[in-house]
């Protein structure tokens, strides 16, 4: 397996899909649907750069794919349902530690507020 540090910096869809399923396992749409309210709206992800991200990520063992699913009332039997893995964590730790220094260097240069 690949060390966290190996896969940086992460495709800014890949960093927005881990957030998504920090706290929970999630379908496609759902995922799209969280990263848009995330992100006020001013990210969307097409369904093809969605499947396309999660093929990858599952490739890299950064999420993988759950067979737990909600009540037959609250699902459809079609929907795939994936799961942040202990290594897509500390990916996800290593990427936020990266663009932490990354605005501080802006902060220091006087490209971001706040204090540097």
């Amino acid at each position: 397996m690949d060390l966290p540090h190996s896969l940086l910096p992460l495709p800014s869809a890949t960093f927005h899909i881990l957030l998504a399923l920090a706290a929970n396992d999630l379908h496609g749409y759902a995922i799209i649907q969280d990263i848009a309210a995330r992100t006020n709206g001013e990210l969307r992800l097409s369904a093809g750069t969605l499947y396309r991200s999660i093929q990858r990520m599952l490739e890299q063992g950064l999420i993988s794919e759950t067979s737990e699913r909600p009540g037959p009332e609250l699902d459809d039997e079609r929907r795939r349902y994936y799961r942040i893995t202990p290594f897509g964590q500390e990916v996800a730790r290593a990427e936020t530690r990266r663009l932490s220094q990354m605005l501080d260097l802006a902060r220091q240069s006087g490209f971001a507020p706040g204090k540097a």
